[in-house]
């Protein structure tokens, strides 16, 4: 990971979500589709419905929530970036990190996903993604490469 393992950052994103997925082994269809955010809302589901507290599945909300924004970077042509200190969508995310889609506009899959904890369904990440402001058809996706962004201009 480019970034320290406590830090977040837009660099270690992605390898967070790798590691979430190795991690749950390949007993879950993780494949980073828009479809397997129905099994990501399962699985907040089974998290909510076992009972426990946030700070308790903080780890597993971060790892999916990570893999959330990683769909959005696969299917939806956004890119990760790190909110500089001060930044006012910093204090209201309150994480470090974000997704910008094609369109300019700045997304929280972290906070969607503490909120999907935390509401319910009525938070469905499947419907987050669906429902986006800025997403790039899947036409027009095709054969189009990643592109490395940072809005601070310094390394984690």
């Amino acid at each position: 990971m480019d970034c320290e393992s406590l830090v977040l950052c837009a660099a270690g994103m992605e390898e967070r979500a790798a590691e979430f997925v190795e991690r749950v082994g390949g007993r879950l269809p993780l494949d980073y589709s828009v479809g397997s955010l129905r099994v990501v809302d399962r699985i907040v589901d089974g998290l909510r419905q076992g009972g426990a507290g946030r700070e308790s599945v903080a780890g597993a909300l971060l790892g999916l929530g990570a893999y959330v924004g990683e769909v959005l970077v696969r299917e939806a042509g956004a890119v990760w970036v790190d909110l500089p200190d001060g930044h006012l969508l910093r204090s209201v995310f309150e994480h470090p990190v974000a997704v910008r889609m094609p369109d300019g506009r700045v997304w929280n899959p972290l906070g969607r996903t503490v909120n999907r904890f935390e509401i319910g369904p009525k938070e469905s990440l499947h419907l987050y993604f669906l429902t986006l402001h800025g997403r790039r058809s899947a036409r027009s996706r095709r054969g189009l490469p990643r592109v490395p962004d940072t809005v601070s201009g310094k390394a984690c």
